[in-house]
């Protein structure tokens, strides 16, 4: 990738982006998921307000269970205590998000089927809170890989990270990319940190694609509302079968 300027894609519709991937860093799939279907999905996110899961002492908050704060928080034997009740809540109070996430696997990579991951939490909703740590300093400089099985991470089998953002924060709030892939360690170096980088700008609506294996970060935000979106993880677990999860 020669320069900042390449890192990122943008596409008109979701099907095939996985192929983008290949040379880019993170693609953009514009208007995928219309703001009047996101205005009522967030709708749905407030009135759970008393059912969102707190993490990190209130840096963040989901509806539906996330895996990634479960297992850096410890909490892992919770996370997979009863998933459906975790899959209902989502359901009940934004009917379809998480169907529409599996669907939106479907169309990324192409022709292959996208299944839940049996005994793990489907789609859910991340909500950062103005004001809070995220927004004022951004997010921890990550990988996606804490879901996957040791095997696949070895192979570097194909996984992916979906994120449709429902409800923008006033300003700022993208997500910071880098031109570098999971290495075995979990923490970036110095070294890495400085390699070329790009920040995904989005829109209500817009879908954000990043290989699993890609450092990223959630930039700082400001002003007084929420950033909310969902998010689908995916892995090929064989020829055109991908397993999704939160």
């Amino acid at each position: 990738m020669a320069s900042s300027r390449d890192l990122t894609r943008r596409a008109r519709a979701a099907r095939g982006a996985y192929a983008e991937l290949a040379s880019a860093c993170a693609v953009v799939v514009e208007n995928h998921f219309s703001p009047e279907q996101c205005a009522r999905w967030v709708e749905g996110v407030y009135s759970a307000r008393a059912g969102w899961t707190q993490a990190f002492a209130g840096e963040q908050f989901s509806l539906g269970r996330a895996f990634y704060t479960h297992f850096e928080e410890g909490k892992s034997a919770a996370y997979f205590d009863d998933p459906s009740s975790s899959d209902a809540r989502v359901e009940a109070h934004c009917p379809g998000l998480q169907q529409a996430m599996r669907d939106l696997v479907t169309s990324l990579v192409g022709d292959a089927r996208a299944v839940q991951r049996r005994g793990w939490c489907g789609p859910g909703v991340h909500v950062f809170p103005p004001g809070g740590p995220v927004a004022a300093r951004g997010g921890v400089r990550h990988f996606d890989t804490e879901g996957l099985a040791a095997h696949h991470t070895r192979a570097r089998r194909s996984a992916i990270t979906a994120v449709a953002m429902l409800q923008t924060p006033e300003s700022d709030g993208g997500l910071k990319v880098w031109d570098v892939t999971y290495d075995g360690h979990d923490h970036p170096t110095r070294t890495e940190l400085r390699a070329p980088s790009a920040v995904v700008t989005y829109r209500t609506g817009d879908v954000v694609l990043i290989d699993s294996y890609r450092l990223h970060q959630i930039q700082p935000f400001e002003g007084g509302r929420e950033r909310i979106s969902a998010t689908v993880h995916a892995a090929e677990v064989d020829a055109n079968l991908w397993e999704s999860w939160f």
